[in-house]
């Protein structure tokens, strides 16, 4: 089922909430600039397993409300504290994808990981996120032929070959957003760095990275995996930047494992 959360006074955000009675929870925060929507293939098996699975778009993003400001990782963290505090959520594995991760770290730091029992790090895009040279040309882009952009993150995205028709699906998923909130996460991915947050996370950590990740490099996994206290790394080697796509079946059975 799906419903909206107040996070602060005038911003709602969209949660997917597929089996809410199931036994353990996994909550999915989705990459930049895409939507909950990017998980289908998860949702499509783990709730079955008998997992409750809860997709948050984050502000500015696929169903959510898209105020002019607010996205920063401060704020976009406390965004998905609020929906905790809202849905009771306890003992639960955050599974954050690219710039869903780097706000799931810092969730993990401003809030002490509050309710958090796991923490899956996907193709994360931390410690750092662009390069001045990247965010400079994907700006551009935003402001000027965001269908351009998106055009581009689909093509850099995928190291396995995609259909036309998912291509297309994708793509769509990325025009959901505003182009301001497109803007604005790039420039956030530009200048914030997440390494002081590092330290501060203290629950069993797994990290999946393509090993062919075009958007983020492989090397920050390793950054990552030697910087989180309990963290285990494993190369995805025929995923790039999309791993819980392009080998969803490995993806989907580790996600099980880790949860329990």
């Amino acid at each position: 089922m799906g419903y909206y959360v107040t996070v602060e006074p005038g911003v709602r955000l969209y949660v997917e909430d597929i089996h809410p009675e199931g036994n353990k929870t996994i909550v999915f925060l989705h990459g930049w600039p895409l939507s909950h929507k990017q998980f289908e293939y998860q949702f499509d098996v783990l709730p079955i397993m008998g997992y409750r699975c809860i997709g948050i778009d984050w502000r500015g993003f696929g169903k959510s409300d898209k105020p002019i400001s607010g996205y920063n990782f401060d704020q976009l963290a406390d965004d998905i504290r609020a929906i905790v505090g809202v849905l009771q959520l306890d003992n639960f594995t955050l599974v954050g994808h690219s710039t869903g991760g780097a706000i799931a770290i810092r969730y993990m730091s401003r809030h002490n990981g509050f309710g958090v029992s796991n923490l899956v790090l996907v193709d994360a895009a931390a410690p750092i996120g662009f390069t001045k040279e990247t965010a400079t040309k994907f700006l551009t882009q935003t402001l000027n032929d965001r269908p351009k952009l998106m055009q581009e993150v689909t093509d850099s995205f995928f190291f396995q070959y995609i259909t036309s028709s998912f291509a297309d699906w994708f793509f769509q998923l990325g025009l959901q957003a505003a182009g301001w909130s497109t803007a604005a996460i790039i420039i956030t991915l530009r200048d914030e760095k997440l390494y002081a947050d590092l330290p501060k996370i203290h629950v069993p950590t797994l990290i999946v990275h393509g090993v062919h990740d075009k958007v983020i490099p492989f090397a920050q996994a390793h950054e990552l995996n030697k910087n989180i206290r309990n963290s285990q790394l494993v190369p995805f080697h025929y995923s790039g930047h999309g791993c819980f796509w392009e080998e969803r079946d490995k993806f989907n059975q580790l996600l099980k494992q880790f949860v329990g």
